[in-house]
Protein backbone atom coordinates (compact mmCIF):
# COMPACT_ATOMS: atom_id res chain seq x y z
CA UNK A 1 0.00 0.00 0.00
CA UNK A 2 1.65 3.25 -0.87
CA UNK A 3 2.44 5.74 2.28
CA UNK A 4 0.39 8.28 0.94
CA UNK A 5 -3.41 6.25 1.28
CA UNK A 6 -3.54 6.21 5.31
CA UNK A 7 -1.44 9.63 5.99
CA UNK A 8 -4.55 10.68 7.84
CA UNK A 9 -4.26 8.14 10.46
CA UNK A 10 -0.44 9.16 11.01
CA UNK A 11 -1.56 12.54 10.93
CA UNK A 12 -4.04 12.26 13.64
CA UNK A 13 -1.68 10.74 16.20
CA UNK A 14 1.12 13.76 15.24
CA UNK A 15 -1.20 16.57 15.98
CA UNK A 16 -3.97 16.94 17.99
CA UNK A 17 -7.63 17.80 17.64
CA UNK A 18 -9.11 19.49 20.35
CA UNK A 19 -13.07 18.83 21.19
CA UNK A 20 -14.42 22.05 22.07
CA UNK A 21 -16.63 23.03 25.33
CA UNK A 22 -19.81 24.87 24.12
CA UNK A 23 -21.88 24.25 27.03
CA UNK A 24 -21.55 26.68 30.08
CA UNK A 25 -18.68 28.81 27.55
CA UNK A 26 -19.03 32.28 28.13
CA UNK A 27 -17.63 32.92 25.12
CA UNK A 28 -20.24 30.82 22.79
CA UNK A 29 -19.23 32.59 19.57
CA UNK A 30 -15.80 31.35 19.76
CA UNK A 31 -16.64 27.69 20.38
CA UNK A 32 -19.02 27.88 17.65
CA UNK A 33 -16.95 28.97 15.29
CA UNK A 34 -14.26 26.51 16.27
CA UNK A 35 -16.89 23.75 15.50
CA UNK A 36 -18.30 25.15 12.51
CA UNK A 37 -14.24 26.11 11.12
CA UNK A 38 -14.17 29.60 10.66
CA UNK A 39 -12.43 32.09 12.09
CA UNK A 40 -8.65 33.02 12.94
CA UNK A 41 -8.14 30.62 15.09
CA UNK A 42 -10.60 27.56 13.52
CA UNK A 43 -8.18 24.01 13.21
CA UNK A 44 -6.32 23.89 10.27
CA UNK A 45 -6.58 20.13 10.59
CA UNK A 46 -9.68 19.66 8.69
CA UNK A 47 -8.06 20.33 5.85
CA UNK A 48 -6.74 17.04 4.77
CA UNK A 49 -2.62 16.43 4.80
CA UNK A 50 -0.28 15.82 1.60
CA UNK A 51 1.75 12.95 2.00
CA UNK A 52 4.55 15.42 1.93
CA UNK A 53 3.60 17.08 5.13
CA UNK A 54 2.95 14.41 7.22
CA UNK A 55 6.32 12.64 5.97
CA UNK A 56 8.03 15.74 6.99
CA UNK A 57 6.71 16.16 10.33
CA UNK A 58 6.90 12.35 10.80
CA UNK A 59 10.52 12.81 10.08
CA UNK A 60 11.04 15.68 12.35
CA UNK A 61 9.45 14.29 14.90
CA UNK A 62 11.96 10.66 14.98
CA UNK A 63 14.98 13.54 14.43
CA UNK A 64 14.55 15.36 17.92
CA UNK A 65 13.51 18.61 16.16
CA UNK A 66 13.57 21.09 18.68
CA UNK A 67 9.74 22.01 19.67
CA UNK A 68 8.57 25.76 20.32
CA UNK A 69 7.21 26.21 23.60
CA UNK A 70 4.20 29.12 23.82
CA UNK A 71 2.77 29.88 27.27
CA UNK A 72 0.38 32.01 28.74
CA UNK A 73 2.38 33.77 31.87
CA UNK A 74 -0.35 35.89 32.73
CA UNK A 75 -3.42 38.30 32.70
CA UNK A 76 -2.91 42.16 33.62
CA UNK A 77 -5.67 43.43 34.91
CA UNK A 78 -5.92 47.75 34.46
CA UNK A 79 -3.73 49.93 34.16
CA UNK A 80 -0.99 49.73 36.89
CA UNK A 81 -0.45 45.98 36.44
CA UNK A 82 0.35 46.71 32.77
CA UNK A 83 2.29 49.43 33.38
CA UNK A 84 4.62 46.84 35.93
CA UNK A 85 4.48 44.28 33.41
CA UNK A 86 5.52 46.32 30.63
CA UNK A 87 8.64 47.70 33.10
CA UNK A 88 9.37 44.12 33.46
CA UNK A 89 9.75 43.13 29.92
CA UNK A 90 11.32 46.40 29.16
CA UNK A 91 13.82 45.76 32.19
CA UNK A 92 12.84 49.51 32.77
CA UNK A 93 14.32 51.01 29.79
CA UNK A 94 17.02 48.59 28.82
CA UNK A 95 15.82 46.28 26.32
CA UNK A 96 13.31 47.94 23.50
CA UNK A 97 9.35 47.34 23.73
CA UNK A 98 8.44 47.08 19.79
CA UNK A 99 4.93 47.68 18.97
CA UNK A 100 3.11 46.02 16.52
CA UNK A 101 4.01 48.69 13.82
CA UNK A 102 7.70 48.09 14.88
CA UNK A 103 8.32 51.22 16.78
CA UNK A 104 11.11 50.81 19.52
CA UNK A 105 9.94 52.00 22.70
CA UNK A 106 12.71 52.41 25.40
CA UNK A 107 11.00 55.00 28.10
CA UNK A 108 8.92 54.00 30.79
CA UNK A 109 6.52 57.10 30.51
CA UNK A 110 5.46 55.61 27.10
CA UNK A 111 5.60 52.27 27.71
CA UNK A 112 2.80 53.61 30.73
CA UNK A 113 1.06 55.37 28.26
CA UNK A 114 0.45 52.04 26.30
CA UNK A 115 -1.15 50.21 29.27
CA UNK A 116 -3.66 53.56 30.28
CA UNK A 117 -4.65 53.18 26.53
CA UNK A 118 -5.14 49.52 26.66
CA UNK A 119 -6.82 50.04 30.17
CA UNK A 120 -9.03 53.45 29.09
CA UNK A 121 -11.74 51.11 26.83
CA UNK A 122 -12.55 49.20 29.77
CA UNK A 123 -13.54 51.69 32.48
CA UNK A 124 -17.80 51.04 31.62
CA UNK A 125 -17.22 47.58 32.55
CA UNK A 126 -17.74 46.60 36.13
CA UNK A 127 -14.97 45.19 38.57
CA UNK A 128 -11.19 45.00 37.46
CA UNK A 129 -11.24 43.45 33.52
CA UNK A 130 -8.41 42.27 32.32
CA UNK A 131 -6.36 44.84 29.79
CA UNK A 132 -3.74 42.44 27.78
CA UNK A 133 -2.58 39.05 28.22
CA UNK A 134 1.14 38.04 28.47
CA UNK A 135 2.50 35.25 26.93
CA UNK A 136 6.06 33.69 26.03
CA UNK A 137 7.42 32.30 22.93
CA UNK A 138 10.98 30.33 23.14
CA UNK A 139 13.46 28.45 21.71
CA UNK A 140 16.23 26.01 22.88
CA UNK A 141 19.95 27.81 23.38
CA UNK A 142 22.04 28.59 20.29
CA UNK A 143 18.83 29.67 18.48
CA UNK A 144 19.38 32.70 16.47
CA UNK A 145 17.46 35.29 18.69
CA UNK A 146 16.59 37.35 15.95
CA UNK A 147 15.07 35.22 13.80
CA UNK A 148 13.05 33.90 16.76
CA UNK A 149 11.78 37.62 17.42
CA UNK A 150 11.14 38.09 13.62
CA UNK A 151 8.59 34.51 14.11
CA UNK A 152 7.00 35.61 17.00
CA UNK A 153 6.26 38.73 15.23
CA UNK A 154 5.02 36.89 12.00
CA UNK A 155 3.08 34.03 14.20
CA UNK A 156 1.52 37.45 15.72
CA UNK A 157 0.67 39.24 12.81
CA UNK A 158 -1.13 36.43 11.32
CA UNK A 159 -3.09 35.38 14.04
CA UNK A 160 -3.92 38.24 15.89
CA UNK A 161 -2.57 41.29 14.37
CA UNK A 162 -6.14 42.45 12.56
CA UNK A 163 -7.79 42.60 15.71
CA UNK A 164 -5.76 42.93 18.30
CA UNK A 165 -2.71 45.16 19.02
CA UNK A 166 0.73 43.76 20.93
CA UNK A 167 4.01 44.70 21.84
CA UNK A 168 6.90 42.43 21.85
CA UNK A 169 10.16 42.20 23.49
CA UNK A 170 13.42 39.57 23.27
CA UNK A 171 15.59 38.60 25.80
CA UNK A 172 18.65 36.68 25.56
CA UNK A 173 19.46 36.87 29.67
CA UNK A 174 19.04 33.13 29.84
CA UNK A 175 20.25 30.35 27.41
CA UNK A 176 16.87 29.95 26.15
CA UNK A 177 16.16 33.13 23.78
CA UNK A 178 12.53 34.22 24.48
CA UNK A 179 10.38 36.73 23.37
CA UNK A 180 7.70 38.23 25.70
CA UNK A 181 4.17 39.21 23.36
CA UNK A 182 1.91 41.53 25.42
CA UNK A 183 -1.57 41.30 23.47
CA UNK A 184 -4.28 43.68 24.19
CA UNK A 185 -7.22 42.45 25.54
CA UNK A 186 -9.57 44.66 23.90
CA UNK A 187 -10.03 43.88 19.99
CA UNK A 188 -11.14 46.72 17.61
CA UNK A 189 -14.33 44.80 16.99
CA UNK A 190 -15.09 44.43 20.78
CA UNK A 191 -13.93 40.65 20.80
CA UNK A 192 -11.54 39.44 23.70
CA UNK A 193 -8.48 37.93 23.35
CA UNK A 194 -8.78 35.00 25.30
CA UNK A 195 -6.33 32.37 24.63
CA UNK A 196 -7.46 28.38 24.97
CA UNK A 197 -5.47 25.09 24.53
CA UNK A 198 -6.53 25.12 20.76
CA UNK A 199 -5.31 28.67 20.26
CA UNK A 200 -1.98 28.43 21.90
CA UNK A 201 -1.73 25.18 19.76
CA UNK A 202 -2.16 26.93 16.75
CA UNK A 203 0.23 30.13 18.23
CA UNK A 204 2.81 27.18 18.55
CA UNK A 205 2.17 25.64 14.65
CA UNK A 206 2.33 29.49 13.29
CA UNK A 207 5.96 30.01 15.20
CA UNK A 208 6.98 26.77 13.88
CA UNK A 209 6.12 27.51 10.47
CA UNK A 210 8.14 30.99 10.66
CA UNK A 211 11.11 29.78 12.27
CA UNK A 212 11.36 26.33 9.34
CA UNK A 213 11.08 29.59 6.75
CA UNK A 214 14.07 31.24 8.27
CA UNK A 215 16.18 28.08 8.46
CA UNK A 216 16.05 27.14 12.23
CA UNK A 217 14.32 23.62 12.37
CA UNK A 218 11.48 23.44 14.50
CA UNK A 219 8.71 21.68 15.11
CA UNK A 220 5.40 21.74 17.01
CA UNK A 221 3.52 18.75 18.51
CA UNK A 222 2.02 17.17 21.62
CA UNK A 223 3.80 15.44 24.39
CA UNK A 224 2.64 12.27 23.47
CA UNK A 225 3.71 12.56 20.14
CA UNK A 226 7.24 12.14 21.46
CA UNK A 227 6.78 9.20 23.59
CA UNK A 228 6.68 11.96 26.79
CA UNK A 229 4.23 11.80 29.40
CA UNK A 230 5.65 14.70 31.96
CA UNK A 231 2.62 17.63 31.50
CA UNK A 232 3.87 21.12 32.03
CA UNK A 233 3.28 23.21 34.39
CA UNK A 234 2.13 26.60 35.55
CA UNK A 235 4.52 29.28 35.44
CA UNK A 236 3.45 30.38 38.74
CA UNK A 237 4.19 26.80 40.24
CA UNK A 238 7.34 26.60 38.38
CA UNK A 239 8.62 29.45 40.13
CA UNK A 240 7.89 28.07 43.54
CA UNK A 241 9.27 24.90 43.02
CA UNK A 242 12.52 26.95 42.15
CA UNK A 243 12.55 28.93 44.70
CA UNK A 244 12.59 25.65 46.67
CA UNK A 245 15.69 24.23 44.75
CA UNK A 246 17.26 27.53 45.27
CA UNK A 247 16.44 27.22 49.07
CA UNK A 248 14.53 30.25 49.13
CA UNK A 249 11.85 28.35 50.45
CA UNK A 250 11.65 25.64 52.35
CA UNK A 251 7.54 25.32 52.17
CA UNK A 252 6.99 22.43 49.74
CA UNK A 253 3.89 23.54 47.04
CA UNK A 254 0.48 22.27 47.58
CA UNK A 255 0.35 20.01 44.22
CA UNK A 256 3.57 18.57 44.98
CA UNK A 257 2.08 17.94 48.54
CA UNK A 258 -1.42 16.37 47.18
CA UNK A 259 0.59 14.25 44.74
CA UNK A 260 2.92 12.95 46.96
CA UNK A 261 0.44 11.68 48.94
CA UNK A 262 -1.93 10.25 46.35
CA UNK A 263 1.11 7.91 45.16
CA UNK A 264 1.75 7.00 49.33
CA UNK A 265 -1.44 5.62 48.89
CA UNK A 266 -1.11 4.13 45.94
CA UNK A 267 2.19 2.49 47.00
CA UNK A 268 0.54 1.21 50.05
CA UNK A 269 -2.02 -0.66 48.33
CA UNK A 270 -5.10 1.80 49.30
CA UNK A 271 -5.45 3.54 46.34
CA UNK A 272 -5.18 3.12 42.12
CA UNK A 273 -3.38 5.40 39.81
CA UNK A 274 -5.24 7.65 38.34
CA UNK A 275 -6.75 7.53 35.29
CA UNK A 276 -4.72 10.13 33.33
CA UNK A 277 -1.80 8.09 33.60
CA UNK A 278 -3.47 4.74 32.20
CA UNK A 279 -5.06 7.35 29.48
CA UNK A 280 -1.55 8.31 28.70
CA UNK A 281 0.21 5.22 28.55
CA UNK A 282 -2.63 3.50 26.34
CA UNK A 283 -2.80 6.66 24.08
CA UNK A 284 0.99 6.19 23.68
CA UNK A 285 0.52 2.28 22.67
CA UNK A 286 -1.66 3.05 20.20
CA UNK A 287 0.50 5.90 18.45
CA UNK A 288 3.27 3.55 18.39
CA UNK A 289 1.12 1.03 16.38
CA UNK A 290 0.75 4.10 13.67
CA UNK A 291 4.33 4.95 13.80
CA UNK A 292 4.90 0.97 13.07
CA UNK A 293 2.21 1.02 10.60
CA UNK A 294 3.34 3.86 9.09
CA UNK A 295 6.99 2.58 8.89
CA UNK A 296 6.24 -0.61 7.16
CA UNK A 297 3.95 1.36 4.90
CA UNK A 298 7.64 3.58 4.08
CA UNK A 299 9.62 0.12 3.40
CA UNK A 300 7.32 -0.68 1.03
CA UNK A 301 7.52 2.11 -1.58
CA UNK A 302 10.92 1.25 -2.63
CA UNK A 303 12.43 5.02 -2.15
CA UNK A 304 15.75 4.53 -0.47
CA UNK A 305 14.55 7.66 1.36
CA UNK A 306 11.63 6.57 3.03
CA UNK A 307 13.65 3.29 3.98
CA UNK A 308 15.93 5.19 5.88
CA UNK A 309 13.07 7.39 7.48
CA UNK A 310 11.44 3.69 8.64
CA UNK A 311 14.87 2.86 9.89
CA UNK A 312 14.95 6.41 11.91
CA UNK A 313 11.03 5.55 13.38
CA UNK A 314 11.84 2.03 14.29
CA UNK A 315 14.62 3.17 16.47
CA UNK A 316 12.64 6.07 17.89
CA UNK A 317 10.21 3.30 18.90
CA UNK A 318 12.74 0.94 20.58
CA UNK A 319 14.52 3.85 22.80
CA UNK A 320 10.49 4.92 23.96
CA UNK A 321 9.25 1.88 24.73
CA UNK A 322 7.28 3.10 27.91
CA UNK A 323 5.98 6.53 28.52
CA UNK A 324 6.40 8.07 32.36
CA UNK A 325 4.24 10.38 33.59
CA UNK A 326 4.00 12.62 36.53
CA UNK A 327 2.30 10.35 38.67
CA UNK A 328 4.39 7.15 37.76
CA UNK A 329 7.38 9.57 39.14
CA UNK A 330 6.12 10.19 41.96
CA UNK A 331 4.51 6.61 42.42
CA UNK A 332 8.02 5.34 41.94
CA UNK A 333 9.50 7.70 44.40
CA UNK A 334 6.73 6.26 46.90
CA UNK A 335 7.35 2.69 46.23
CA UNK A 336 11.31 3.00 47.33
CA UNK A 337 10.25 4.91 50.48
CA UNK A 338 7.82 2.71 51.31
CA UNK A 339 10.38 -0.24 50.25
CA UNK A 340 13.51 1.39 52.70
CA UNK A 341 10.77 1.44 55.50
CA UNK A 342 10.13 -1.99 55.02
CA UNK A 343 13.73 -2.99 54.96
CA UNK A 344 14.65 -0.83 57.98
CA UNK A 345 11.71 -2.92 60.20
CA UNK A 346 12.92 -5.96 58.88
CA UNK A 347 16.89 -5.44 59.85
CA UNK A 348 16.62 -4.19 63.24
CA UNK A 349 16.66 -6.54 66.22
CA UNK A 350 13.76 -8.41 67.65
CA UNK A 351 13.01 -7.98 71.17
CA UNK A 352 12.74 -11.38 73.38
CA UNK A 353 9.41 -12.72 72.99
CA UNK A 354 9.96 -14.60 76.45
CA UNK A 355 10.67 -11.76 78.42
CA UNK A 356 7.60 -9.83 79.36
CA UNK A 357 6.71 -6.56 78.20
CA UNK A 358 8.12 -4.18 80.77
CA UNK A 359 10.71 -5.80 82.00
CA UNK A 360 13.69 -2.96 82.20
CA UNK A 361 17.13 -3.41 80.48
CA UNK A 362 19.85 -5.77 82.70
CA UNK A 363 22.35 -2.89 84.19
CA UNK A 364 25.32 -2.90 82.09
CA UNK A 365 28.45 -4.27 83.61
CA UNK A 366 30.89 -1.99 84.88
CA UNK A 367 34.93 -2.29 83.93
Amino acid sequence: MPFGEREDELWEAMKPRFKPRIVGDPNARYAKSIVNGTGAFAPRHNVAPTASAVRATLARVVHRTPEVLVKVTGRKKGAKHLAAHLDYIGRHGDIAIETRDGERITSKDDAHQIADEWSDPLYWRQGTSVSAVAMVFSMPAGTNADKVRESVREAAERLIGDNHDYVLALHTDTPRPHVHLTVQAEGMDRKRFDPRREDLFRFREAFAEALRSRGVEAEATPRYTRGQGRAGTSMALTQLRARIRNGASRQPTDADLRQAREAMQIALGKAQQPALATKTRARWQDTKRRYEAAADRLDRTGNREDRQLAGHVRKFIQERARIETVPDMMLRDAEKRVKDARDRVLNEPQPDRDVPRGTPPPPSRRR
